[in-house]
């Protein structure tokens, strides 16, 4: 049975974890809710981030077919901040809650990182996922197709990177991390699938520049051996680089997957939301409420990177919040 229709329009910015949690507690609530989604497809960082091997399309797909269900209405293709404004969304809506995550993508800054055949794990998963590269031959996706592979960078996201790589027929595929197995931020259990797969860690190393051929292909990294000093801020051991230690490690294709930060666009175009040093939006801990008033972020973007679990809260509290400033004007 549908509730009541309270009359109250809410716009969600981003269908990802965050969003979806949101717009599903506040439909049951009655309230009318338009997802606004930058992408061709719904569903946000669970049907472009993660792989299929890990959560296949047709799972994120039926919680996208709930929510139509539940009266949730779908924008795509509409980037916040670009193709309209907060402020313009606050014109049509009641409030605005904003989960679009943390999709900079952060760069090594070395010399031939411009390279063909070097991506960032955001586009490299991007065109993956959203163009089903891993339908290949049904699907000739526009994706380079190393066999001999290097990810840089050892999280969550560097292990995606490098299992997708092998189900994209790579012969070798290499993760180069500069501290040791220890440090590395990836799951455990994540680290296992990838060796048990066969793939290769290379540990305490520290990539220094690609070289590249004479048409501008990525061809070898050159690398230098690390070994832990003193702790850094993070309380993990600082790499310290190994004197007269550099060598060579031969690919075709690399993937850097380093870390992402929050993509400016809304804060930029926003004025009265706050951001915190970094960049992301500074919002109540409890109810996601932002210092802009009508407005609610929560997931990626206010936390920085994080897990589908914390997003969902995120999303579990700003829809109370929210369904409560609907209903009672508090």
């Amino acid at each position: 049975m549908k509730p009541a229709d309270t009359g109250k329009k809410v716009a969600v910015a981003g269908s990802g974890p965050a969003g979806i949690t949101c717009a599903v507690d506040l439909a049951r609530e009655g309230h009318k809710v338009v997802i606004y989604e930058s992408l061709h497809s719904a569903g946000g960082v669970l049907i472009y981030g993660i792989p299929e091997f890990r959560l296949p399309k047709a799972i994120v797909q039926a919680e996208v077919d709930f929510l139509a269900k539940l009266g949730v209405k779908f924008e795509l293709n509409a980037v916040i901040g670009r193709t309209e404004t907060v402020d313009e969304l606050l014109a049509r809506h009641d409030a605005v809650f904003l989960a679009v995550g943390a999709g900079l993508p952060s760069f090594l800054n070395i010399p031939g990182e411009n390279l063909i055949g070097i991506y960032s794990a955001n586009e490299y998963l991007t065109r993956s996922n959203l163009m089903k590269a891993y339908l290949f031959p049904a699907y000739d996706t526009p994706i380079v197709r190393g066999k001999n592979v290097v990810v840089l960078g050892a999280g969550n996201v560097a292990m995606d990177a490098a299992r997708t790589a092998m189900r994209l027929g790579a012969d070798t595929v290499r993760i180069v991390y500069r501290r040791s197995r220890a440090e590395m931020p990836a799951r455990a259990e994540e680290i296992h699938h990838g060796e048990e797969e066969g793939l290769q860690l290379h540990l305490l190393t520290a990539p220094v520049r690609f070289l590249g051929d004479e048409k501008g292909r990525v061809k070898a990294i050159e690398c230098q051996r690390m070994e832990l000093g003193e702790p850094d801020e993070s309380g993990r051991r600082r790499p310290v680089p190994v004197k007269d230690s550099n060598f060579i490690i031969d690919t075709d294709m690399a993937v850097i997957a380093v870390g992402a930060n929050a993509n400016p666009l809304i804060t930029s175009t926003t004025p009265g939301l706050k951001t915190n040093k970094w960049g992301y939006i500074v919002a109540d801990t409890e109810t996601g409420k932002t210092m802009k008033p009508r407005v609610w972020a929560g997931g990626d973007i206010v936390t920085g990177a994080a897990t589908v679990i914390l997003a969902m809260g995120a999303g579990r509290l700003a829809a109370n919040s929210i369904d409560k400033f609907l209903k009672t004007g508090w």
